[in-house]
């Protein structure tokens, strides 16, 4: 190397541990970690929302197409993913419980249809008659 730095070729400095000829192999330390994976690390991060939870949350919001065929199962479900989120600490609480409560809402929303159209056809039926 020359006073001013560069080798013979005029080549600037290389860093790293020398080789062993004693000359820079240009390759610095290699780092405390390894080199990542070709499609990088993946972590889950914390925990998993549970499975019913997320069901019970479908059939809640489902229940406006299917009624009580779907609010029935969205009220059981929520039930039972609450029941697994407290012993397993998996997250969807809020799922389980907007299921609960869709589910409630497409019972009384049915029996409210009912009752409107029982009284209906009574009332139907008592006018028809005087006629």
């Amino acid at each position: 190397m020359s006073s001013d730095g560069f080798d013979t070729y005029g080549n600037p400095p290389q860093y790293g541990q020398p080789g062993p000829d004693g000359e820079p192999t240009g390759y610095g330390q290699p780092g405390p970690y390894g080199q990542p994976g070709p499609y990088g690390q993946y972590a889950r991060g914390g925990r998993g929302t549970n499975s019913l939870a997320i069901a019970s949350l479908c059939l809640g919001i489902g229940q406006v197409v299917a009624s009580i065929l779907a609010g029935i199962p969205a009220i059981v479900l929520g039930f039972v993913a609450l029941h697994q989120i407290r012993q397993t600490g998996e997250d969807g609480r809020g799922m389980a419980i907007a299921g609960i409560v869709l589910g409630f809402i497409s019972i009384i929303v049915a029996a409210l249809l009912i009752i409107f159209v029982e009284a209906i056809i009574h009332g139907l039926a008592n006018n028809s008659a005087t006629f």
